[in-house]
């Protein structure tokens, strides 16, 4: 099982890492679908490569091909989009938040899967990202689909974990 391959790679001292990594993955308790493409997202948005080599396969067995291929599209379009919302919302200058963006996002409105299921890892890809504007923006529409605030920090606390295991594992290899 990778997933026991990757905690495997964390070091002692990061210890509440692993046992978080196994905690957030193996006791979740929102369906299949949303944990395996929120940990997919999150492993892509991460950007280890031990990380997301080690996370995808497994994601990909509990995952239909059409899930798979969304949450990496949910990694994809947040990646850009965190970036211009967050310089947008950072930038003291309000007139850029008046202008149009100009980028296409049709990903957004046809994801292939459920709706919810793709704002919640684009969610927790902004949650890695640091996009305040988009954070707000996919929590407000994932309250008003009648989710609860117990799954969307569960998506964050999947968030932080796997990006903190990707940092420290990222560093233990640099350093070896």
């Amino acid at each position: 099982m990778a997933l026991d391959e990757l905690k495997s790679a964390i070091p002692d001292y990061a210890k509440d890492l692993k046992l978080n990594l196994g905690s957030v993955i193996g006791n979740s308790d929102l369906p299949q679908q949303q944990l395996w493409g929120t940990v997919l997202a999150c492993a892509i948005a991460s950007r280890s490569p031990r990380v997301l080599r080690e996370l995808a396969p497994e994601a990909e067995a509990n995952l239909s091909p059409e899930a798979f291929k969304a949450a990496k599209s949910a990694a994809a379009i947040m990646s850009m989009n965190n970036v211009f919302y967050r310089t947008r919302h950072l930038l003291s200058d309000d007139e850029y938040g008046t202008m149009r963006a100009g980028l296409r996002m049709n990903v957004i409105g046809n994801p292939g899967v459920d709706k919810v299921d793709f704002e919640l890892w684009s969610f927790a890809v902004s949650a890695i990202n640091g996009c305040g504007m988009c954070l707000d923006s996919h929590e407000q529409v994932l309250r008003k689909a009648g989710v609860d605030r117990d799954v969307v920090q569960e998506a964050f606390k999947i968030a932080s974990v796997i990006q903190a295991v990707a940092v420290t594992v990222d560093a233990e290899a640099i350093l070896a």
